[in-house]
């Protein structure tokens, strides 16, 4: 109990007192939406359920020394006689759910996009989720009380089955990752996991029922050749997933105690270096015992050609100098940013009594950034437009003069017509400036200091306002000692070699 009381955990439902649920519904429809989002009690639960499950996946020490004290309680695979009755129940619903893999094979033949026997097996899933939703969370064993006709189940299932990738878009990504997260973040609301010892029951959540969820969905991407969702390319993290590298990056860092804050740099001793994921055989050494490296190996799966190509972020991160300490903290940050603060993304979670859309009062309001002011805009009139800050992007009115098309060269002349420089370059063609606006990822200055208020103050400590996270990897070609000028503006990306 006192690593509760010390370190903000999520809340569960009074017991003494009835709980109306409702059925959840979309209410993110424009960017702005966004923005409410993030002062949401939603969003509140989703980033404390977050930080408690990282915190657990640390390694613990009570010794004198500082060394851990159950340094094998944080790998790969758990340690199965360590689950609790509802731990063994989810990962038996994942079974059933691989096993209908088998049962629904992907047709046949080369396809450039996602196999369409996704869609029976989803449609499968569909059919049986009331069923095992019973059988897997057994609502007679927790500690909610209900007063309405809308069951917690009604509640769960969306969650469910919105965890698996878009059957209409033969797709997934971080968004239906972050459903899954929040189906666990019901069910610790509704007193399932609270048969064990504090911190134990949340490493045993993360390792014994989300790491083999992130084996079932990548079995389910490779089996139907599910496309990325609203992923960035090759300048994304990664196209599918963002979890395994925030609570791997956890398992490798400096052992605390129950007491201590979660740690923003170094590594534990026998941590391997970061740049190691750059190396193919320590890859497959670590991915079994570790879901930073398993996440690394699935993409060596799937891609081909030198790792610094298709990942370059990811191997930017490599040479972070703070160790995993440092890495865990920026990737907090950065799932903040790239996760839940990003329309496309969190554009079809579901909101209902568990995961409320009412606004917190204690939350702080979301900083102005560079990522909230290019959400996709709102239908306003443009007088309204206006005034929001948006461009006035409306035709102008034709005047009554006419126009020799003869002199139209000289008059208005395209950029890219002129012999100086273009007056319309794009943002990447210009050079950046030398100094550094990086995100605190790789910066050495002092974390935060925790407000009284519990996990409204760690949450605004994972926001670093007026920073651009998304490029949260940059600086790594500044730590390894090189310059952080680009090549000429003739020369692309890609065509850099290596540090």
């Amino acid at each position: 109990m006192t690593d509760e009381r010390a370190h903000p955990s999520l809340a569960t439902l009074d017991p003494s007192e009835e709980h109306t649920f409702t059925a959840p519904i979309k209410r993110i429809n424009e960017g702005h939406d966004v923005s409410t989002f993030l002062a949401s009690h939603a969003y509140v639960d989703i980033m404390t359920f977050l930080m408690q499950l990282n915190r657990s996946m640390f390694p613990i020490s009570d010794s004198p020394d500082g060394q851990p004290r159950d340094r094998a309680a944080q790998s790969m695979p758990p340690d199965e006689s360590l689950f609790s009755d509802t731990i063994r129940r989810l990962r038996s619903l994942l079974d059933e759910l691989e096993r209908l893999i088998d049962l629904n094979p992907p047709d046949p033949g080369p396809r450039r996009f996602g196999n369409v026997s996704f869609r029976r097996w989803f449609e499968a899933v569909e059919s049986r989720a009331p069923d095992l939703l019973r059988t897997s969370v057994p609502l007679d064993r927790m500690s909610a009380r209900i007063n309405s006709e809308t069951t917690a189940y009604t509640e769960l299932e969306p969650y469910l089955l919105g965890s698996f990738g878009s059957a209409q878009r033969l797709d997934y990504g971080t968004g239906h990752e972050l459903s899954f997260l929040a189906f666990l973040g019901c069910i610790w609301k509704l007193g399932g996991f609270q048969s064990q010892e504090p911190v134990l029951k949340e490493r045993n959540i993360v390792l014994s029922v989300i790491e083999p969820y992130l084996q079932l969905v990548r079995k389910l991407i490779k089996t139907y050749t599910l496309e990325p969702a609203g992923s960035h390319g090759v300048w994304g993290l990664d196209d599918h997933s963002f979890l395994p590298y925030v609570f791997g990056s956890a398992q490798y860092g400096p052992a605390i105690s129950q007491k201590d804050p979660v740690p923003v740099e170094g590594s534990h001793p026998n941590a391997p270096n970061p740049a190691d994921v750059t190396k193919a055989v320590s890859v497959e050494r670590l991915r079994k015992t570790n879901m930073y490296f398993a996440a690394i190996g699935f993409i060596n799966d799937v891609k081909t050609g030198p790792f610094w190509e298709h990942s370059p972020t990811l191997y930017d991160i490599s040479g972070v100098k703070g160790g995993w300490g440092k890495i865990n903290k920026g990737m907090i940050k950065m799932y903040n940013v790239e996760v839940l603060s990003k329309f496309p993304v969190v554009q079809h979670f579901r909101f209902g009594s568990l995961f409320s859309w009412d606004r917190d009062p204690n939350a702080a309001p979301p900083p102005s950034s560079i990522h909230s002011s290019s959400q996709p805009p709102s239908k306003l009139p443009s007088d309204l437009q206006a005034s929001t800050g948006s461009l006035n992007t409306a035709r102008p009115t034709p005047t009554a003069t006419a126009v020799d098309p003869r002199s139209m060269a000289q008059n208005t002349p395209a950029p890219w017509a002129s012999n100086g420089p273009a007056t319309t370059a794009a943002p990447w063609a210009q050079f950046p400036s030398t100094k550094s606006s990086l995100p605190e990822l790789t910066r050495s200055s002092a974390p935060r200091q925790l407000r009284a208020n519990g996990a409204q103050q760690q949450i605004d400590a994972s926001r670093n306002p007026g920073t651009n996270h998304a490029r949260v990897a940059k600086e790594a070609p500044e730590d390894r000692g090189t310059s952080s000028a680009m090549p000429p503006p003739l020369r692309a990306p890609w065509a850099r070699k290596p540090a």
